[in-house]
């Protein structure tokens, strides 16, 4: 052991003497918890569904940027622009497989994506249990039902409409 070591180990050990340290006559402070466990606190499910809700967000961003700015691309540069966008243009686009997996990801990580992030906002700033749960419900609802309803548009496209 060097002589540094030692006289630090020495004049530690000096101070825990000297009333530094925590002894019967001289006991640790108590640190109380934050909140404290009732009867009524519910019992507590270690998930990691916020970390998995975390990770979802930054993954499905990734990907979403990719799919908007290919959206965009070939929308208003490769395809003539915006004013080339019609019934007819639709119709032949998903007449394809590939745009029709193309546009239904799209739907899908936009309204998850941003559903995940409104849920998030409601458990921030919700403060009653009520008004939490019907913010969530209703959420949950319009999520659901625009996803089945645009889902339902983009497989049964029918270009014969008349």
């Amino acid at each position: 052991m060097s002589t540094e070591t030692a006289n630090a180990s020495s004049s530690s050990s000096s101070s825990s003497s000297e009333g530094g340290g925590y002894s019967a006559e001289n006991p640790a402070p108590v640190i109380v918890p934050a909140r404290s466990r009732t009867t009524r606190t519910p019992k507590t499910t270690r998930t990691n569904f916020e970390l998995y809700g975390w990770l979802f967000m930054r993954l499905s961003g990734i990907v979403l940027v990719v799919l908007v700015i290919g959206h965009l691309l070939i929308q208003l540069v490769l395809e003539g622009g915006v004013s080339k966008i019609s019934f007819a243009f639709v119709a032949g686009r998903w007449a394809s497989p590939f745009w029709q997996v193309w546009d239904l990801m799209m739907l899908w990580l936009a309204m998850l994506h941003g559903a995940n992030g409104l849920r998030t906002v409601i458990n921030d700033y919700a403060e009653r249990d009520a008004t939490r749960l019907w913010l969530k419900a209703l959420l949950y609802t319009a999520t659901v039902f625009t996803v089945l309803l645009g889902t339902l548009v983009i497989f049964t496209f029918d270009p014969n409409i008349r």
